[in-house]
């Protein structure tokens, strides 16, 4: 088991495992895998590591599916350069141990996966964003972490939302990239994610 970062050392835990910072919290229970919309979107705003929710520092780490490539950003908060390998030894995503998006959405009743019957929680709404939507129960994607200064951190928003970061930029300088997870990427992934690489890395 990959140690805890000092960085994480006051972060509550559950299952022995650090709950981050930006997980939802749902009946007093942490809901791994699920994104509590504000804390996220602060974490964008203010330039906090998803995991140990402290600032980043000269350098942080984006996770990144071929998804996200087409997109242009990456959909998650930033993880400091010590907290991403914590991450990565855990999350079943990206270490190899689900090998399929769920079905549903699941919140804190996981691993009983039941939904939530009080009507004046605000929890998440029942049913699935668009984003869950086109990835439930497909094979898992092919994950890396791209590491970028942080003098480039730029945020992306939808034109209609200039309060709601989509996600953090991929069009920008990086510094190093790492494979996290592998997965068999399709014809048209492949021409993306090589195209993007090239002009990334400065060649025609």
């Amino acid at each position: 088991m990959h140690p805890i970062p000092q960085r994480c050392a006051r972060r509550p835990l559950a299952g022995g495992l650090v709950v981050p910072w930006v997980s939802l919290i749902h009946g007093g229970h942490a809901a791994f895998g699920s994104l509590d919309a504000e804390r996220a979107r602060t974490a964008f705003l203010h330039r906090l590591c998803q995991i140990c929710g402290q600032h980043l520092d000269e350098r942080c780490f984006l996770i990144v599916r071929p998804a996200d490539v087409t997109q242009g950003c990456s959909p998650e908060p930033a993880l400091h350069p010590e907290c991403l390998p914590y991450a990565a030894a855990h999350c079943p995503m990206i270490n190899g141990t689900a090998t399929h998006y769920r079905q549903r959405p699941v919140l804190a009743n996981h691993p009983a996966g039941r939904p939530c019957t009080d009507p004046s929680c605000p929890c998440p709404a029942l049913s699935p964003d668009e984003g869950h939507a086109a990835r439930s129960g497909s094979p898992a994607d092919r994950y890396e972490a791209w590491m970028i200064h942080t003098r480039n951190y730029r945020l992306v928003f939808p034109p209609d939302r200039p309060d709601a970061p989509s996600g953090i930029s991929l069009n920008v300088p990086v510094l190093r990239r790492r494979v996290l997870r592998t997965a068999q990427l399709t014809a048209e992934q492949e021409r993306v994610m090589g195209l993007v690489r090239s002009l990334l890395d400065g060649n025609p």
